[in-house]
């Protein structure tokens, strides 16, 4: 599958920081997503709004934990940060909520 020169950007800088391959497999994996989710627009383009717009998508419409948006979210933070040279400051977004049975399992002291 052909990769486009953007993607190929990104995934140039993530092994120039010597990231390791499960964090480029990942990275790449969200920030495909993010640009899927805007209607293909590239990143430049875009700012704050469509990354909080993307991020409340995936606590809402899709259920993720809010480990998983946070993976979202800091390879959305590289993308700009380390490939655009662009800061991101002030986002807003809803963060997912942790389920209450897991909650609840912190809370109980361990069986034994």
């Amino acid at each position: 599958m052909s990769q486009s020169p953007f993607l190929q950007s990104v995934r140039t800088e993530i092994r120039t920081k010597q990231y390791s391959y499960r964090t480029e497999k990942t990275y790449l994996y969200w920030v495909r997503q993010f640009i899927l989710f805007n209607d293909k627009k590239h990143p430049e383009v875009m700012g704050n709004r469509e990354i909080e717009r993307f991020l409340n998508h995936l606590a809402v419409n899709r259920g993720v934990s809010p480990a998983t948006q946070n993976q979202a979210l800091c390879a959305i933070i590289f993308l700009y940060k380390n490939v655009l040279k662009r800061e991101i400051e002030n986002l807003h977004y809803k963060m997912s909520k942790t389920p209450l049975r897991i909650l609840f399992a912190t809370l109980l002291p361990p069986s034994y």
